[in-house]
């Protein structure tokens, strides 16, 4: 893992630091509009200032290169790219741009990422990913932030955790836009995708050197034991989980098992002839975001009990059921498994050999104390030894892994939990703005100046 040949990055995303939501002719995002619905954001928080990063991005590239990284990823915000007819905005483009020139003048290379879920407002309003035609909007929008920024920008990544998008936006309602028909979010996914594949194109078709992914949370899902049923029950809920994504990005077809399993939801009608084909794109790279594992097993009700017990609005999958998260847990409620890791990335190339992968987010929260003598989050540090200890092994058994990126670099709005997770590298005091690096920010320059 030697850093010249290898990303040692952090990572960000737009809505999570940027703030400044109404200058500079940035749209509102359904993020903006989700924050202000009251019972949607613990405490009310919203994305309105967050980091402040839009006027402190120099000092946040500043703790960039002191912390020694030679890759930086994060997100654009659609709504500051183009305005609402889908026109470049000059302002946002130029900000941008001043960020790309500033890491590169510190050598470290910007690994921009076009949809951290902040869709534009408008085009909800027009029917969101449920609507066709914004797999479109999405390609005009790639097109014109690579046409503004890829004479200096070699990486570019399509979508973030689009299973987030499509499960946690429309089938249970905890992000936005806030639905709760798990039928919606089969259709967005399909959308999401043909706007992945759009947008390669697009990228592509602006920048013919560019080095193009995607970025999935694929899911770790093991069975609870070895039974047959318990190995069914996981196998049923990675294709849910995962091969929504990687079946038409990496293999050309959905699972016809995925089909099968979701037609008590949807016909999947959304699917056009020639949409496959749009979707299968070559692509230079996999992002996989990774921070806890879950383990299944085959449960004895039906679909339809499991239904009536969980309520109508809830995502359900037949005989399948999750054990709660054991040992030592994040502030998040998530388990500590950096085995599953490896496991998730062996399994990952067995699949698809030779397809670069990279480590796009990995981190904890913890309730971390501010004390006068600084930060002290050895759990923190605990936590992404052990996972960088787990990409070692994979890389140890041939596993393709260029890079880990840690989330994050600040402290951020952490979307519906608001301003009460902290998963930085560095203490944002939200009222002052100061920046505090904590001792895992020591620790991670430490490893990758040993790398």
């Amino acid at each position: 893992m030697r850093a010249d040949s290898f990303f040692w990055g952090a990572a960000t995303a737009s809505y999570q630091i940027e703030g400044a939501v109404h200058e500079d002719g940035r749209q509102p995002s359904i993020w903006d509009t989700f924050s202000h619905t009251p019972g949607r954001v613990v405490n009310g928080d919203t994305g309105d200032v967050a980091c402040d990063h839009y006027h402190r991005w120099s000092e946040d590239v500043e703790l960039l290169a002191d912390l020694g990284v030679n890759a930086y990823r994060f997100s654009l915000a659609w709504g500051r790219i183009v305005d609402a007819a889908g026109r470049p905005n000059q302002a946002g483009i130029g900000f941008y741009s001043r960020l790309v020139d500033a890491l590169l003048q510190h050598g470290i290379e910007p690994v921009v990422t076009l949809y951290h879920w902040d869709l534009p407002q408008v085009l909800d309003d027009a029917g969101g990913w449920l609507n066709r035609d914004t797999a479109y909007r999405f390609a005009d929008y790639a097109a014109v932030a690579v046409a503004g920024l890829g004479d200096r920008v070699h990486n570019w990544t399509t979508l973030n955790e689009p299973w987030c998008s499509a499960f946690l936006g429309y089938g249970a309602g905890e992000h936005a836009p806030g639905h709760t028909k798990p039928g919606e979010a089969l259709r967005v996914a399909h959308h999401l995708n043909l706007a992945h594949g759009l947008g390669v194109q697009a990228i592509r078709s602006e920048c013919s050197n560019a080095s193009v992914s995607v970025v999935c949370n694929l899911h770790a899902i093991l069975p609870a034991s070895d039974s047959p049923a318990d190995v069914a029950a996981a196998e049923r809920l990675r294709r849910v989980g995962n091969d929504i994504w990687t079946g038409p990005m990496l293999d050309g077809q959905y699972p016809a098992g995925l089909i099968d399993e979701t037609s008590a939801y949807s016909d999947w009608s959304y699917v056009q002839d020639g949409d496959l084909d749009i979707i299968h794109q070559p692509l230079d790279a996999f992002g996989v975001n990774f921070y806890s594992s879950s383990h299944v097993f085959a449960d004895g009700r039906t679909l339809t009990q499991r239904i009536a017990d969980a309520g109508p609005t809830c995502w359900v999958a037949d005989d399948v059921d999750f054990k709660p998260p054991s040992g030592p847990l994040t502030a998040m409620g998530w388990n500590i498994d950096p085995a599953a890791l490896t496991w998730l990335l062996e399994d990952f190339a067995k699949r698809w050999p030779g397809l670069p992968v990279f480590i796009s987010e990995n981190g904890a929260a913890f309730d971390d104390v501010a004390t006068p003598d600084g930060v002290h989050d050895q759990k923190r540090i605990e936590y992404i030894d052990a996972h960088i200890q787990a990409v070692e092994a994979a890389m140890a058994a041939g596993v393709p892994v260029t890079g880990y990126f840690v989330w994050s670099l600040l402290d951020n709005f952490e979307w519906a939990c608001g301003y009460t997770r902290r998963f930085g590298l560095v203490r944002v005091d939200y009222p002052t703005q100061q920046r505090i690096p904590k001792d895992s920010y020591a620790w991670y320059q430490d490893t990758i100046s040993r790398h």
